[in-house]
């Protein structure tokens, strides 16, 4: 199972529609927050579809790349981490 890719090394494409979602979704600094100390953990995802409800706010992704945010109430697909 991969780990997260680094947002550095995100496809331009990927990390444009992740600050433009962050940014429609007005995901708070306090939730990005949350978000970062996360992804520093360097976690571990599935191959396929996943999400990670952090309350506020969901992260969607496909194996190592996170690719939406949802709000509280949108329902997420994948495996739930």
């Amino acid at each position: 199972m991969p780990q997260i890719e680094s947002w550095p090394r995100f496809p331009a494409a990927i990390r444009d529609h992740l600050i433009e979602r962050m940014r429609d979704r007005n995901i708070s600094l306090d939730d990005l927050n949350q978000l970062r100390v996360w992804l520093e953990t360097k976690p571990i995802v599935p191959t396929g579809k996943w999400y990670k409800d952090f309350g506020s706010f969901k992260l969607c992704g496909d194996g190592k790349y996170p690719k939406t945010f949802l709000l509280v109430g949108q329902i997420a697909t994948g495996e739930e981490l």
